[in-house]
């Protein structure tokens, strides 16, 4: 989508949100319980860990990052196991962290990052979503979100903005190309502590009863995966329920397909090396 049509569209979009944010009213989930969705970025690095939560009961999402070790031989499991698998894409940050292969930068012509991106979703098996590693710097950027929308767009996957930064615009992005769009509301574990999980995740059930529902975003420490062993069975009790981030999106749909038969072409997993 060129920049001249995508900016009125972009700007549509923001005043959309602003209108819908001043609306009461009841919750459009009618009468679903309070529903979380938990994303756990970075995976791909930890085995142990990594086998710990496919292995949980509960419906979490695994967001992948490209080319690891580990990534290929576990999100294959997480799909034989019911888990959601997401590719966690390196994006650019203001402090200048390093990105490892798969990155997406600035500096990169359209052709470049398009590649970059697509390369990274044919290395990760059974991708049905994509939300961005760091990304603090690129997710402000105007062109380059249209260029990674745009190749977004050919492919049956959602987007989930980690907002990394408050500023971000990839969500608005994303929504201008009409791609099924969420955005995180909770970090659970920047800092690892039982205690500031437990913080954290008691914050996520909290949005979700005044919403409707919430996400949050963890990654695969022990503490984290020790908390949600724990503390995730004890939901039912407290009525909350547990959705992948697609289950989430069709819970805040009114339970619409995100994409028709062939509308969209499908991923060629290739497990390409990194660049």
């Amino acid at each position: 989508m060129p920049l001249r049509l995508l900016i009125p569209l972009l700007v549509a979009t923001l005043l959309t949100s602003v209108a819908r944010a001043e609306e009461p009213g009841p919750t459009r989930e009618g009468e679903m319980p309070p529903t979380i969705a938990i994303i756990i970025d970075d995976m791909g690095h930890n085995l142990h860990e990594g086998k710990r939560l496919i292995n949980l009961e509960q419906p979490v999402t695994l967001a992948f990052l490209p080319y690891r070790r580990h990534t290929v031989a576990l999100a294959t499991l997480a799909h034989q196991k019911q888990k959601e698998v997401m590719l966690h894409a390196p994006m650019a940050n203001t402090r200048n962290f390093g990105l490892g292969p798969g990155g997406l930068t600035p500096e990169m012509d359209r052709q470049s990052l398009k590649t970059t991106l697509r390369r990274a979703l044919q290395s990760i098996p059974h991708v049905k979503g994509v939300n961005n590693h760091m990304g603090s710097l690129l997710t402000q950027q105007l062109q380059p979100m249209d260029w990674v929308m745009s190749e977004l767009d050919l492919y049956p996957v959602y987007f989930v903005d980690s907002r990394t930064i408050a500023s971000s615009i990839a969500g608005q992005v994303a929504g201008a190309y009409r791609i099924p769009t969420l955005t995180r509301d909770v970090f659970l574990d920047h800092e690892q502590t039982e205690e500031f999980v437990d913080r954290q995740f008691r914050l996520l059930v909290k949005r979700a009863r005044e919403n409707g529902s919430a996400i949050g975003i963890g990654h695969p420490h022990k503490v984290t995966v020790d908390y949600l062993e724990k503390n995730l069975p004890k939901l039912d009790e407290q009525g909350i329920a547990v959705a992948t981030v697609s289950g989430l999106w069709a819970i805040r749909n009114n339970n619409q397909q995100m994409f028709a038969e062939g509308e969209k072409q499908p991923i060629r997993t290739t497990y390409a090396r990194g660049e």
